[in-house]
């Protein structure tokens, strides 16, 4: 979706506001495609000085699997999202991410969404914070209880365990 600017690209403290919904569903993160319902974003444009700053959010509901205990989860995601628009035609800054280029006085609101989105990505997903992952050993999910296996005895005393045997 463009977003035309033209009427404030010239008028400091002009507003544009946006709204709209993105279909993402053909990102793959990792093994998964979590993103299966639309990406919302809501915000506006604001010339500040004759700089043409986007700001607003990003939000959906991620439907994915645990990176520790394999466990599928859906969890509600939302991220700030924030962006400087350039009318130059270099593009701006190629090394900054969260600068775009206005084509025709109007911006690629598909493009900055989908950076935005990917960007804030996790790189990992995880069900909690505080997911205890799987056994090494017997592949039980320790966010359920203890496994069964016998711990392993540290090797740094593995000496003194020898001299217990022989007792």
């Amino acid at each position: 979706m463009l977003l035309g600017l033209s009427r404030i690209i010239d008028c400091p403290g002009g507003v544009v506001p946006f709204e709209l919904e993105l279909d993402l569903s053909g990102l793959v993160f990792g093994a998964c495609r979590p993103v299966t319902e639309p990406v919302a974003a809501k915000g506006e444009v604001r010339n500040e000085a004759g700089v043409l700053e986007l700001s607003g959010t990003v939000s959906t509901t991620l439907h994915a699997v645990c990176d520790r205990c394999a466990v599928p989860f859906i969890r509600a995601v939302r991220y700030p999202l924030r962006a400087i628009l350039t009318a130059d035609s270099d593009g701006g800054d190629p090394e900054d991410p969260w600068v775009f280029p206005l084509t025709d006085d109007s911006a690629d609101l598909d493009e900055i969404v989908t950076t935005c989105f990917v960007l804030n990505m996790d790189s990992k997903f995880l069900c909690s914070e505080s997911c205890k992952g799987l056994c090494y050993r017997c592949g039980a999910n320790l966010n359920e209880g203890p496994c069964a296996c016998k711990p392993e005895p540290d090797p740094r005393f593995a000496a003194l365990g020898k001299l217990l045997e022989k007792s």
